[in-house]
């Protein structure tokens, strides 16, 4: 019998988090609880969790400073919780290395499917293929390893995917939401979680992250990767 896939929910919210937790066990998850940052890291040092639900308000240690922590100690998946609609709290937990972020109030029936997708992509064992290479960059795809200029990458798991999906289609003008369907394999979501993520991408490849040359942007249509562009 396959193991169930373990899932830590940190909210300091008793009620969000028993009913976020109810959900996620009717899925067939098995599911740990922290109510703050601290009992959140202890728990992740008890049982690595497959994925994580993080809300961003906690007592104390806040969700940002918990999902830098996490990513310190090891790759892991991590969903945001946000009563907070502003955009630019949304964008932090995403370049802090959140995968998605959902905002209260939400479904938890869509919160569901938003872990399970995060999962899904997550766990997906790359097919077999040969090396992706463009000037400076290397990619092994099914060793999940990328190297610039002979140097590993610090990538995470969705910068590598998309990485990896750039390379695979050089020249092509990619659309935000062709990424989002084809690299997060959403149907829907926030398209600035593809931006920032392009972003951070870039910080890692480009010699020049101000002045992009791999990742150029087309205006109004999206992201064209260019192979050829040499600084």
């Amino acid at each position: 019998m396959q193991k169930a896939q373990s899932i830590l929910v940190v909210d300091d919210d008793p009620t969000v988090a028993e009913v976020v937790t109810g959900y996620l066990e009717r899925a067939g998850f098995s599911v740990d609880r922290a109510a703050d940052g601290r009992a959140a890291l202890d728990a992740a040092g008890r049982r690595w969790p497959d994925l994580i639900v993080l809300d961003l308000m906690l007592p104390g240690m806040d969700g940002l400073q918990v999902c830098r922590e996490l990513r310190a100690r090891g790759p892991v998946p991590v969903i945001m919780l946000t009563a907070r609609s502003d955009e630019d709290e949304r964008i932090l937990g995403l370049e802090v290395g959140a995968d998605d972020y959902v905002t209260k109030p939400f479904s938890p029936r869509e919160l569901v499917l938003r872990v399970e997708s995060v999962l899904r992509r997550a766990t997906l064992a790359p097919p077999p293929g040969p090396l992706l290479r463009a000037p400076g960059l290397e990619i092994d795809p099914t060793a999940r390893r990328a190297t610039k200029d002979g140097r590993e990458l610090p990538l995470t798991l969705r910068e590598f995917d998309l990485l990896t999906y750039f390379l695979q289609h050089p020249g092509q003008v990619c659309s935000r939401e062709r990424l989002m369907h084809d690299v997060w394999g959403w149907e829907f979501g926030d398209l600035s979680t593809v931006t920032v993520h392009v972003r951070r991408l870039r910080s890692k490849i480009e010699n020049d992250p101000a002045q992009p040359r791999l990742i150029q942007t087309v205006w109004g249509a999206g992201y064209r990767f260019d192979p050829a562009s040499k600084d």
